[in-house]
């Protein structure tokens, strides 16, 4: 996964724990797709102190998803409900009998409101 994108995701899940301060300048660059020197301005304050803002929230949010691991939990289920979808769609191309096609069809609605 892209260091962006994973940063972004981590900031969804743990963006809360981090400061005020870390979270603006996190949600503004990876989310927003402003510059450092662009959030520079906006906060005034210097592009290195963004920089180095920006540093300590990323490792912030890596420690956090080092010892709690919810991206990891979250990647893994969601895994697991794309695995459990494909072995319904299989099932339903096998299964004739209409009560059990339809049984199928509910899992599958039930599978959709999950994802």
């Amino acid at each position: 996964m892209e260091k962006n994108v994973k940063i972004a995701i981590l900031l969804d899940i743990y963006g809360s724990l981090l400061t005020e301060k870390q979270y603006k300048l996190l949600d503004d660059y990876y989310n927003k797709d402003l510059s450092l020197s662009e959030i520079g301005e906006n906060e005034n304050i210097t592009r290195q102190a963004v920089r180095d803002n920006l540093l300590k929230g990323e490792n912030n949010l890596f420690e956090y998803e080092a010892k709690l691991g919810l991206m990891k939990k979250q990647e893994k289920q969601e895994d697991n409900i794309k695995k459990l979808s494909e072995n319904v769609e299989e099932l339903g191309k096998l299964i004739t009998d209409k009560k059990q096609v339809k049984l199928l069809a509910q899992i599958k609605k039930q599978i959709g409101k999950i994802k």
